[in-house]
C-alpha cells in the first residue's frame, strides 16, 4: 500500500465514496471529515467544540445519510431529563401494561447539541450509553443500535447556564476538534450552491455505504499493524503528560488506547495496513489535549505541541 497516500484520496473504494458523498454537502472541511471518519472507524465518539452555525449538524446528518443509518438529534438544555435521552416506560391503556418508548439514543448517529447545557445527571446518562452501548430502564437492559456513533457539541464562548463536562467524562470521547469558520472562497461556494440546491444539502444526499459495510471497515481497521516501536512512542507521549511539571492531570490509559486506535484509523483512511509515526503525531493533539488538565499558565494544546516537538520519533 502507498505510505504517502492522502486521507482525501483513500485507496479503499468504500471510504473514497463516503468522503466524496460528504463533500457534496460540506464545503471545504476535509480535515474535519477526516477526523470524524477516524472516530467512526475506531468505534469511538467525537466532541466538537465550536461556535454555532459552522456546520456541525450538517456534518452529523450527512454522515448518517451516507451510511444509510438512522439519525437523531438532542438539543441539550438544563431541563432535559435522563429519560428524555434513554427512553421511558409509558402506560398503554389498551394493553393494560407499560410500554417502552425508545429515546433518541436508539439511532446509528446521535447528535447531542450543546452537551454542556445539560445537567450532570443527564450528561452521565448519555455518556454511559456511549461507553456501554446499552440502556437500563426500570431494571430492563436494552442494547442500542449497532453501529452507534455520538457527535457531541459544546459552544466554547458561552459559559452562563452551562455545566462543564468533568475530566472523567471528557475522557469518553475518542477525539475532540473544531470545524472553524470557512475561508472566503468556501463561504462564497456555499452561497453559490444555494442557487442550485434549494433543499437542505443533507437532504440531497443518498446512501453510499451500508451499515454492514461500515461494520466490515471497522473490523478491517483493527487489523492495521502497530509496530512495537510505534507503541513505545505512544506510551512515551502519554506518560510524559502524567509527569509534566505543568500538568495536574495527565492522559488516562483509556487515552492511550484511543491514541493507538485513532492512529490505526488514520492509517486505514490513507489505504495503509500499518501505522507510521506521522499518523500518531497528526492525530495526537485531537486525542490528548481534551484529556489534560494543566496546572500552570500554559494551555494543554501548548503542552502537547511541546511534547510532539521534543520526544524522539522512532
Amino acid at each position: 500500500m502507498n505510505a504517502n497516500a492522502s486521507p482525501s484520496q483513500s485507496s479503499i473504494p468504500e471510504l473514497q465514496r463516503l468522503r466524496e458523498n460528504l463533500n457534496l454537502a460540506i464545503v471545504g472541511k476535509d480535515e474535519a471529515i477526516t477526523l470524524v471518519l477516524v472516530a467512526l472507524l475506531c468505534n469511538g465518539h467525537a466532541l466538537l467544540e465550536d461556535v454555532p452555525g459552522v456546520g456541525k449538524t450538517l456534518l452529523a446528518k450527512s454522515l448518517a445519510t451516507s451510511i444509510g443509518g438512522k439519525f437523531q438529534r438532542v438539543q441539550c438544555t438544563p431541563d432535559l431529563l435522563p429519560s428524555d435521552i434513554t427512553g421511558t416506560n409509558i402506560w398503554n391503556p389498551k394493553s393494560g401494561e407499560f410500554q417502552f418508548l425508545p429515546g433518541p439514543v436508539f439511532a446509528n448517529v446521535l447528535l447531542a447539541d450543546e452537551i454542556n447545557r445539560a445537567t450532570p445527571r443527564t450528561q452521565s446518562a448519555l455518556l454511559e450509553v456511549m461507553e456501554e452501548q446499552q440502556v437500563t430502564v426500570d431494571g430492563v437492559t436494552r442494547a442500542v443500535d449497532d453501529p452507534f456513533f455520538t457527535i457531541a457539541t459544546q459552544n466554547p464562548v458561552e459559559y452562563q447556564g452551562t455545566f462543564p463536562l468533568p475530566e472523567a467524562q471528557m475522557d469518553r470521547f475518542a477525539i475532540a476538534f473544531s470545524l472553524g469558520y470557512p475561508t472566503l472562497d468556501e463561504e462564497l461556494q456555499m452561497l453559490q450552491r444555494l442557487q442550485t440546491q434549494p433543499r437542505s444539502r443533507s437532504q440531497s444526499l443518498s446512501p453510499c455505504l451500508s451499515l454492514e459495510q461500515l461494520q466490515d471497515l471497522r473490523s478491517r481497521c483493527t487489523q492495521v499493524k502497530v509496530e512495537p516501536s510505534i507503541q513505545d512512542y505512544i506510551l512515551t507521549l502519554v506518560r510524559q503528560t502524567r509527569e509534566h511539571a505543568e500538568v495536574a492531570l495527565g492522559v488516562s490509559p483509556r487515552g492511550t488506547v484511543a491514541l493507538q486506535r485513532t492512529s490505526q484509523a488514520l492509517a486505514f483512511l490513507q489505504g495503509r495496513d500499518f501505522v507510521l509515526p506521522d499518523d500518531v503525531k497528526r492525530i495526537a493533539p485531537h486525542v490528548l489535549v481534551h484529556r489534560i488538565v494543566p496546572s500552570g499558565g500554559r494551555s494543554a494544546k501548548d503542552i502537547v505541541r511541546e511534547l510532539l516537538a521534543t520526544i524522539a520519533v522512532p
